[in-house]
């Protein structure tokens, strides 16, 4: 079998890569097994040894070359086709681009990066209907002295980490021993640092030493595009998954995290919860309100922690639920477009400006949130309908409302991402997060039984899976990411798929609902990265089942978390051993990412959780009181609750009381 590599290396000393034949280093490939398809990839045994008298520092860049028109690049949790190189890069959030030539920051035609800034080690590459890729250990162990890549179940010293890297250039995708984050490195999307001087990136080999690793290599049809990436990942996730540290249960999760947030983050006279509760240092709080209906506060809380008091038969988490819940149906509508605001403070009263605002390329009524905050609405009309309490004012709020929002379709059915304060117009579009709005028309006409616009609604969703589930690159969530590909705004979509099939009964509406789960399965860890960095590190905190927040903020969040029971309603109806694991681990992980007692992650009180947690040293901003750095943020932050709550009260709850069988 042969195979195109080009192998350099940069020493320490050297100012760029080389060609290895002039350094001391060798590499030998030894064919193994298997014949590059999907399921069945290449494996190659490579040894890199340092032939030199004296140790060598340094990274040695493998990059399996392809020959390309048209290449899109597929790095797990990091970039998405071009990561949407092609669309204006003067925007407010920066996150890596591929473009062509000598593009302007921050574009570059290639990159580099350090392997735990991926959720699955390996790099894909789709061109001319073909699928090229490699897979390979994240980081490498010493056992018994001797250096030895990482793979489940071996037990070893850390060492070093790995990297993947991706070509305009050179039509390739590779893989590095040692690593460099170049041209520059994302800590945050407003916080770019330039390529690093060699340092601690560096592989050290001790003279005549050497090491061996299984390279696995991908060549295969692409029978549907895109969306072959899906299956693609699950054969890596067969190669390297580990499961999350066991966590604790869902009733004492409910128990802290819902009693945390009512008791430290909820605002009576506001009728709301905080944004944030911080800690000072003389033991009282710091609150920052930034009050919103849905998105970060409000019913991305409320209900949530409503489900946890119906589990929990608490009368006092419940009446907060409930006050938050009213005072949004009963004051957010502004009556000259028939849409809720957004947010509220006492200055200002009720408008659209909050928080997220200037970060906009339009100001006004947001889809993502007016169409969550509806459908949130009605999931807890739901919740209290089914304990026999009826709150038709809530119901009538949502009605009046999504007429609005479908009137502003588009000639494609896509719903606004922006919709005009004045009259209630499409502005913008050409996002996936508006599927808010598809979602909760969904969820009403369930409830009502009018199946009238359900034509409509399937175009709608049609459109949604052709410009952005199948094309796997799904941008246009959350307000503030400036339409960078996401782990978020497909949640929206899960939903609506779940929800269409329950309405319709059609099969290809689980066959879409699989293909979603598993592009937000592409942002969610498949192994535990070894953080090196306090708490995380301290307690053995666990990455698999956390899911990256996007290509621009790629620290891993607990939103993931929310859709649970989309995962267990398709494994109710087409039993599917890789989602069940999925489902496992997207549990798992939510049990053991908060605090179980007092300061547990070095702050606050039992049933805090943060909604950032740095699984990648490069992403660190966080510090403790001496300056020294913390891998996660020391803050209470309710929605990052509601949605660890709101996954586990819904019906992995019941699994757990009745031990079943998933499937």
């Amino acid at each position: 079998m042969m195979m195109q590599f080009a192998c350099t290396a940069r020493s320490a000393d050297d100012e760029d890569y080389r060609p290895l034949a002039e350094t001391p280093l060798t590499l030998d490939f030894a064919y193994d097994h298997g014949v590059s398809t999907l399921a069945d990839p290449a494996v190659w045994q490579v040894t890199l040894t340092n032939n030199a008298a004296a140790p060598w520092r340094g990274v040695v860049k493998l990059e399996h070359c392809v020959a390309c028109d048209a290449p899109r690049f597929f790095l797990s949790g990091f970039l998405y086709g071009r990561n949407r190189g092609e669309a204006p890069i003067r925007v407010d959030n920066r996150y890596p681009r591929l473009r062509a030539g000598t593009p302007e920051f921050p574009a570059s035609p290639w990159w580099m990066v350090r392997a735990d800034r991926l959720s699955h080690p390996a790099a894909f590459l789709l061109d001319g209907g073909r699928w090229y890729g490699l897979s390979a250990a994240p980081y490498f162990v010493r056992q018994n002295g001797v250096l030895q890549p990482w793979q489940p179940g071996r037990a070893g010293t850390f060492a070093q980490f790995a990297g993947f890297t991706c070509s305009l250039n050179t039509g390739s995708v590779g893989y590095t021993l040692g690593y460099e984050n170049a041209p520059w490195l994302f800590v945050q999307s407003h916080n770019i640092k330039p390529r690093a001087p060699m340092g601690e990136n560096c592989l050290t080999l001790a003279a005549g030493e050497s090491v061996a690793f299984p390279l696995y290599l991908y060549d295969f049809v692409a029978v549907d595009g895109e969306r072959t990436l899906y299956a693609a990942l699950e054969a890596v996730y067969g190669l390297w998954h580990t499961p999350p540290r066991p966590g604790t249960t869902p009733s004492h999760a409910a128990e802290l995290l819902a009693g945390a947030v009512t008791r430290d983050a909820w605002l009576p006279d506001d009728k709301n919860y905080v944004g944030i509760t911080k800690e000072r240092s003389d033991g009282s709080y710091e609150q920052n309100k930034i009050f919103s209906i849905s998105w970060t506060n409000g019913l991305s809380t409320a209900v949530p922690c409503l489900q946890a008091a119906h589990r929990l038969g608490d009368k006092t988490i419940r009446a907060a639920a409930l006050a938050c819940i009213d005072n949004i149906v009963q004051n957010s509508l502004d009556p000259r477009c028939g849409l809720p605001n957004e947010t509220w403070d006492a200055e200002n009263g009720w408008s659209c400006r909050g928080w997220w605002f200037d970060g906009m390329y339009t100001g006004g009524h947001s889809g993502y949130l007016v169409g969550q905050t509806l459908y949130y609405i009605l999931k807890a009309y739901r919740l209290e309908a089914a304990r026999g309490i009826d709150h038709p004012d809530w119901l009538a709020f949502v009605q009046g409302v999504v007429p609005r929002l479908a009137a502003a379709r588009n000639g494609d059915g896509e719903y606004p991402f922006t919709l005009s304060e004045q009259t209630g117009a499409g502005l913008e579009y050409d996002s996936l997060g508006s599927a808010w709005c598809l979602a909760a028309e969904a969820a009403l006409m369930q409830l009502t039984g009018d199946t009238a616009d359900l034509p409509a609604m399937e175009r709608s969703e049609v459109h949604y899976y052709d410009a952005f589930i199948r094309r796997a690159e799904c941008y246009g969530g959350p307000p503030d990411t400036s339409k960078s590909v996401d782990s978020e705004g497909v949640l929206a979509y899960i939903r609506v798929a779940r929800l269409l099939h329950e309405l319709t009964g059609k099969a290809v509406y689980l066959d879409h609902l699989r293909d979603a789960l598993c592009y937000e399965y592409s942002f969610k860890f498949c192994y535990n990265v070894p953080v090196q960095v306090p708490p995380l590190s301290r307690l053995g905190w666990s990455s698999c089942g956390g899911s990256i927040t996007s290509v621009a903020n790629p620290h891993i969040h607990p939103m993931s978390c929310t859709v649970a029971d989309e995962m267990f309603y398709y494994l109710r109806r087409r039993p599917d051993a890789y989602i069940e694991s999925r489902l496992k681990d997207t549990v798992g992980w939510s049990l053991q990412t908060f605090n179980t007692f007092d300061r547990e992650y070095d702050y606050g009180r039992a049933g805090w959780m943060s909604e950032r947690f740095c699984h990648c040293e490069g992403l660190l901003v966080q510090t403790y009181p001496d300056g020294s750095l913390a891998s996660t943020w020391f803050a209470l932050m309710p929605w990052a609750c509601g949605s660890v709550l709101e996954g586990v009260c819904g019906t992995w709850w019941d699994y757990k009381e009745k031990e079943e069988n998933l499937v």
